[in-house]
């Protein structure tokens, strides 16, 4: 929360006295959107290990703001995002790859309304904690002139190209879990089904074991008390380290290698284990079994 000195009643969220000055006045109504800024990790201190508080960091700051009393029907913006605040070179990793989906995908599966990234214009190389890095999707010269792509490049269009689609009408997110964590506990593998306006199901799956591909079975809960598989042909897009690597040369610095995702066609079926690269962000597109009447 955002934390202030104590008023009369002992309160010091500055947003909950701020939605109680409304209240009090009869305005709330006037309260049209919440937006706030999302850069969550110190930049020098920043570790693998922090992309698995990426979505507990989401759902504990859209409760706060709930419970600071904005009301439900006011729609909460994330107007900026990255990584961190300052310049660090896991912005240009896979790193950044991995947290910008699980972000996207927390952001929304908790209640967030309107998610932004930013930046995304090109710009330069500099020196930042961790070694040389940028900004935004792209690496430029100093003239702006685009040398390279950056993974969160990649990334983003893996979010706005193949788990949803622009356009296209309304998508039904819905919330998943997995079993597989790490000897600390952590979730190695996080995940987001979305229903297509077309029906098409598309399950974003993130790897974030930096060392180890995975297997995975994803079982459909339709609430039919029988679980549903993907069937027919299935289109995996996976992009992760396999595709992607970050250079450390100082100004020289540079993606490489520097490819874009890779998808495959494989049968469905209630037996089918998906592989998920090390290091790696998914997206699964098919078709699900239909209950019988």
């Amino acid at each position: 929360d955002i934390v202030v000195w104590p008023d009369a009643k002992g309160h010091i969220s500055w947003l909950g006295r701020f939605i109680d000055y409304l209240k009090v006045r009869g305005r709330l109504s006037d309260l049209s959107f919440v937006s706030f800024e999302h850069y969550p990790y110190p930049p020098c201190d920043i570790t693998w290990s922090d992309l698995y508080r990426e979505p507990e960091l989401n759902a504990g700051i859209l409760k706060i703001w709930r419970e600071d009393g904005v009301p439900a029907n006011v729609p909460l913006i994330n107007t900026e995002s990255n990584v961190s605040w300052a310049l660090t070179q896991p912005m240009t990793d896979i790193f950044a790859a991995l947290w910008l989906g699980d972000s996207v995908g927390s952001f929304l599966t908790f209640g967030g309304d309107i998610y932004y990234h930013s930046p995304i214009q090109p710009e330069p190389l500099h020196s930042g904690c961790h070694g040389w890095s940028t900004y935004g999707n792209f690496v430029a010269d100093e003239n702006l002139n685009i040398r390279a792509h950056t993974s969160q490049y990649f990334a983003s269009q893996m979010i706005n190209l193949q788990w949803v689609k622009h356009h296209a009408g309304n998508h039904r997110l819905f919330s998943a879990s997995a079993d597989l964590q790490d000897g600390a506990g952590h979730a190695l593998i996080t995940a987001y089904p979305v229903q297509q306006p077309d029906g098409t199901w598309s399950v974003m799956v993130i790897n974030k074991d930096q060392s180890n591909p995975h297997s995975a079975h994803i079982v459909f809960d339709d609430g039919s008390g029988t679980p549903k598989s993907f069937t027919g042909q299935v289109k995996l897009v996976s992009f992760g380290s396999e595709q992607y690597a970050w250079r450390s040369e100082g100004k020289d610095s540079h993606p490489d290698p520097n490819n874009p995702p890779v998808s495959k066609t494989v049968s469905g079926g209630a037996d089918i284990v998906f592989t998920l690269p090390k290091a790696s962000l998914n997206v699964l597109l098919g078709k699900i079994e239909t209950t019988s009447k």
